[in-house]
């Protein structure tokens, strides 16, 4: 047998375990502990005096109303050694301490106490309609199943009544005095085994502390509450940060219930003017509450419009009520009427009056059959439940079965966002996640939709997501993730039936609001490339006034070309003037306009459509297909001098000179580098308010100066190059084409000052004396211009202000 080591490893002294007082006991018959719900406390197999978890002994001794505890560790025992039968404990907690995290701790907004309390009402009604199939007594003559809310300015109160099940005394404690058990998922329980859950899903409640909530905004809480199995009705209170509660036998006749709940909030000193005010609880009821199944009213201030009357008091009549009525004025100008013809008016006044007002009057649309729908019930809910004017572009309405379930509504604005935060800020409330028909939220980070489809609106709802248990966030799971994929693939699908619809100016009008979102799903979401590249549309050199799809370029492409032409540029109107464009355009090929900031990062995301690749033609080594090899080769051996001086004219600016393949017109264009910014890039990058100027000169690639042989201007610098490679003209008109060729490529000029006196000077030696200029005028001028260099010769005497004195200075002295 192998030896048995043990060592003493802590001994500690535990004053906090429960003993036989404990500090919630009641003080008289009616005023109870909160208790706290077992299911939520592990197991442990314990002894009376001693226990073993993981190979260690514990064993317990009390002492002076503390309990010491000993570890042994022990090495190998027996195989067949059995532990000592322990004693079982249950954890204790303090349950003010328990009470102030749920409530200060598990949500995030006081206003969701509302959401939560309508919620427990709307699982009391629907209790009460379950059984009542089997059991009509309980009805009785309660009134219709309703919920009812009064805020009271005047008080600082909030009064909820509901005419459901209502409860007992037994039940007020099992369900209001035990933190963390819900009675909605009792009851689900109960109805799961009897195999009669299908009969009633609607219920909402799951984690037992949404009526805890109250505390958020409250000090103090009464609930009464009338079960129509009882024949009496109890009370309930509590007090904010206290760990007992109290239930009494409601004696008061003004206060009996016929049938169900009514819970009385006694808001808190801060919280008393917000929640108090009828406007405020009507709006929290149409957010949060907009679509449970039953109706929600709110005692709400109205007006309307009364005629005057005048009372008339006779002893022996009583009153008699007169209408007092008013003879119309006549105009300035207009004659009296005579007394038959006159026309008389009756006074009239405003007059303010409270009543009960239906909060929750839309209808959840997603829970009926979309056959059973028209188009303006669609429209007018989207109108309602998002505050827009303007009808959607399309809509589209689902239901999702399976792994996850779940209904939802989409829709298409009719407008674009008015600025740029929107699109780049992925937080927008215009997706309403519903579980049950209850508002969870609208403020998402991408967990519902990415955020180049962040303009899509409209409401999911479903029963089984993965909430927390203050039901406002969304948790990160394999659900969800489903989730999103499939709002994604049915929002693509909305969008492309408006792009296939017969009336092409809808997708016209959806392009102009959302199509950069499209484009910068094209950076952003490499896994849906197939579904967003044939929605792209863009101005091309054959359809200038029109979008053009991907699908229709592709079609209309020659048999020998291979790839995707596209220029970036800043506008429509520099893009048709674009020297890029001369050699294609005489070959009748089509090239996509991207003038949109974000068009060419996009496109570079692409890289190909339908085995076709995207190609710049700004960027050196373009291949059109059709090119003569021998003519190429003869032209360059003949212009290889020429390039040769003119990169040792222009230095550092190039990277090298070559023959172009792309121009026509054009004497020359300067071309990037293949791995380098494109002209246009290379503009934008500059643009940026926080660019970094180390990584813009790095970025910035190579620059290759393409020049055209067949050009007069190229030809007369070959022969400059030849017959006088040292003149001072041919050297300055190489600069002067380098810094032309700069501009019409896209770049800017370093120094623009600089250029524009090159352009002068050589403005000056094309003009001058061409129309005839007199010889005496050119030579006054030139004389001008020498007195101008003489006189700047000349030392200019310096006066001191002290010397100068008017003769009526007033400051001066005697």
């Amino acid at each position: 047998m192998a030896p048995v080591l043990s060592r003493s490893l802590a001994t500690a002294s535990l004053a906090s375990l429960p003993s036989s007082s404990s500090p919630f006991t009641p003080r008289n018959n009616h005023q109870r502990p909160f208790a706290l719900s077992t299911s939520f406390l592990p197991q442990n197999g314990l002894t009376r005096n001693a226990f073993s978890c993981a190979g260690l002994k514990w064993k317990l001794k009390r002492r002076n109303n503390k309990m010491a505890v000993r570890c042994d560790a022990a090495v190998a025992e027996k195989e067949d050694a059995t532990d000592a039968p322990g004693e079982k404990f249950e954890y204790q907690a303090e349950v003010s301490r328990l009470l102030d995290l749920i409530v200060h701790s598990l949500y995030s907004h006081k206003e969701v106490f509302l959401r939560e309390l309508v919620s427990n009402a709307s699982d009391a009604l629907d209790k009460l309609r379950f059984l009542s199939v089997t059991e009509p007594s309980l009805l009785g003559d309660g009134g219709e199943l309703e919920i009812r809310i009064k805020p009271d300015p005047d008080n600082g109160t909030i009064t909820i009544t509901d005419t459901g099940i209502g409860m007992t005394k037994e039940e007020l404690i099992d369900c209001l005095g035990t933190i963390a058990q819900s009675g909605t998922s009792k009851f689900l329980k109960a109805l799961k085994e009897n195999k009669d859950l299908g009969a009633d899903n609607g219920l909402i409640g799951q984690f037992g502390v949404g009526f805890y909530s109250a505390f958020l905004v409250a000090e103090r809480v009464i609930v009464s509450t009338k079960s129509p199995r009882s024949d009496k009705q109890y009370v309930w209170e509590a007090v904010a940060d206290s760990s007992s509660y109290t239930i009494r036998e409601e004696t008061d006749p003004e206060k009996l219930l016929r049938r169900g709940t009514q819970i009385t909030l006694f808001l808190r000193s801060d919280d008393k003017y917000e929640f108090s005010e009828p406007t405020r609880i009507q709006s929290l009821v149409k957010n949060y509450s907009q679509f449970v199944s039953f109706p929600i009213y709110t005692w709400q201030e109205k007006s309307r419009t009364v005629e005057l009357v005048a009372f008339e008091f006779r002893l022996l009549f009583g009153f008699q009520c007169i209408l007092v009525e008013e003879e119309e004025e006549p105009k300035e100008g207009e004659e009296p009427k005579a007394e038959g013809e006159q026309k008389k008016t009756k006074k009239t006044k405003t007059e303010k009056y409270w009543d009960w007002e239906l909060a929750n009057e839309t209808k959840p649309l997603w829970m009926r059959n979309p056959k059973d729908l028209q188009k303006e019930e669609y429209n007018e809910f989207y109108k309602k439940t998002f505050n827009e004017f303007l009808e959607p572009l399309a809509y589209t309405h689902f239901t999702t079965e399976g792994e996850v379930e779940f209904r939802s509504i989409l829709y298409v604005p009719g407008m674009g966002p008015l600025n740029n935060e929107e699109v780049i800020n992925p937080k927008t409330k215009n997706i309403r996640l519903y579980v049950k028909r209850v508002f969870i939220s609208d403020d998402f980070d991408g967990e519902l939709f990415p955020r180049y489809l962040s303009f899509v609106k409209g409401v999911v709802d479903s029963d089984d997501l993965p909430l927390n248990v203050s039901r406002e966030i969304l948790q990160e799971s394999r659900i969800v993730r489903i989730m999103r994929k499939r709002l994604v693939r049915k929002a693509f699908d909305m969008i492309q039936d408006i792009s296939e619809s017969e009336n092409k100016e809808d997708y016209k009008k959806f392009w102009e609001n959302f199509g950069r979102f499209l484009k910068l799903g094209c950076i952003e979401d490499t896994g849906n490339h197939k579904r967003i590249t044939p929605l792209l549309r863009f101005y091309t050199s054959k359809s200038e006034e029109e979008l053009k799809s991907l699908d229709d370029y592709v079609e209309n492409m020659g048999e020998n070309q291979k790839a995707i032409y596209y220029l970036a540029t800043d506008s429509l109107k520099s893009a048709k003037s674009a020297p890029f464009l001369e050699k294609l355009v005489q070959k009748d090929i089509e090239v996509l306009y991207l003038i949109e900031p974000i068009d060419e990062v996009a496109i570079q995301n692409l890289q190909t459509y339908k085995e076709k690749k995207f190609v710049d033609i700004s960027k050196e080594d373009l291949e059109l297909g059709d090119e003569d090899e021998v003519k190429e080769r003869e032209t360059k051996q003949e212009y290889n001098l020429l390039c040769d001086w003119i990169k040792q004219q222009l230095g550092d600016k190039v990277a090298k000179v070559q023959i172009s393949k792309r121009l026509s017109s054009s004497p020359c264009v300067l071309v990037s580098g293949k791995f380098g910014w494109s002209a246009n890039m290379e503009r934008l990058m500059k643009a940026q308010a926080l660019g970094d100027t180390a990584s813009l000169e790095f970025m910035r690639g190579r620059r290759i100066l393409e020049v055209n042989p067949d050009h007069p201007i190229v030809k007369d610098l070959n022969a400059a190059c030849k017959n006088a490679p040292d003149s001072d003209d041919a050297k300055r008109a190489v600069d002067l084409l380098y810094d032309t060729a700069l501009i019409s490529s896209g770049f800017t000029p370093d120094s623009p000052a600089e250029l524009g006196n090159k352009i002068y000077e050589m403005m000056a030696l094309a003009l001058g004396g061409r129309w005839g200029r007199s010889e005496e005028e050119a030579e006054a001028n030139a004389s001008v211009e020498a007195d101008a260099i003489t006189n700047e010769s000349f030392e200019a005497e310096i006066v001191e202000p002290s010397e100068v004195r008017a003769e009526n200075d007033p400051w001066t002295t005697d």
